[in-house]
């Protein structure tokens, strides 16, 4: 009889995920040739090839991609008996602050796995704006915030750094037109950048909404109606970034950055902050 072992299983996920040896290294908190030899002795043990190594960036073979989904089960019931039988002591709630535009695709799937490995802690998800949000942040409001900064500041780490890009209406127009008219929330932090980089490039703009709510600003571009600025890869399906060909101006990049409290739960909070690190690495 052989036997799956549960940490090679662990991962070789991490580095499903992650694109490579030495990112799966680092979350895992292993050395990259431990990770390595984990790999092998895989391949070994079922007798294929999993990962394929002919490109610079490992990918996975046939086989890999149908062990991938057997393994990320195995590794969650694992995760899952562990923190019934033995993590009893984690109650409690642990409040994520989150911006609205970086939630999606990344964080429903971080409190899924969070919720089966800790069954007995809450995870109470706030979103708002990144300035908000270190506020409540350092008020003690929140346990763990993400941030979207061009900077990281003291205390922080980052987990990706994207860039920024014009979105508008799935084959809209609202872009051609000038002046270019822009959907922005009264305390974006993309707001400022966005404005002098059209200022700089000689485009002509106004402010078509401001507001506090994201959800307005969605339906106002959504309609052709304006356009505005996310983080590339966070756009929602009613969106798309727009091909403009050099006609609006480069707007950089961005670092979604994240912040942990050093006050109690570190165990329990130090896992959450874990999986996000892997899920935001991973986009």
């Amino acid at each position: 009889m052989r036997n799956l072992d549960v940490t090679t299983l662990r991962s070789f996920v991490a580095v499903a995920d992650l694109g490579g040896v030495t990112r799966a290294a680092g979350v895992l908190n292993l050395t990259q040739s431990a990770v390595s030899m984990q790999l092998k002795r895989l391949e070994e043990l079922l007798g294929v090839p999993l990962l394929d190594r002919s490109t610079r960036a490992i990918g996975l073979t046939a086989a890999g991609e149908q062990l991938l989904s057997y393994a990320r089960r195995i590794v969650e019931l694992n995760d899952e008996v562990m923190s019934r039988l033995t993590d009893q002591v984690f109650e409690g709630e642990i409040v994520l602050g989150v911006p609205h535009d970086i939630v999606y695709p990344a964080v429903p799937q971080v409190l899924q796995r969070f919720a089966h490995q800790f069954p007995r802690m809450k995870v109470n998800l706030i979103t708002s704006f990144t300035r908000e949000l270190k506020a409540q942040f350092q008020r003690g409001e929140c346990d763990v915030i993400l941030t979207t900064e061009a900077v990281l500041e003291a205390g922080g780490e980052t987990l990706t750094t994207k860039p920024l890009r014009w979105v508008g209406s799935p084959g809209g127009s609202a872009w051609k037109q000038r002046p270019l008219r822009l959907a922005f929330g009264r305390f974006c932090i993309f707001r400022a950048g966005a404005i002098a980089a059209l200022d700089q490039s000689g485009v002509d703009w106004e402010i078509a909404v401001e507001t506090e709510s994201d959800r307005t600003i969605e339906a106002t571009v959504s309609a052709d109606l304006a356009v505005h600025t996310m983080i590339d890869g966070t756009e929602p399906r009613h969106l798309e970034q727009i091909q403009h060909g050099g006609q609006l101006p480069d707007l950089g990049a961005q670092q979604i950055n994240m912040y942990v409290t050093d006050k109690g739960r570190k165990q329990v909070i130090g896992h959450l902050a874990d999986q996000l690190r892997q899920a935001y690495r991973a986009m």
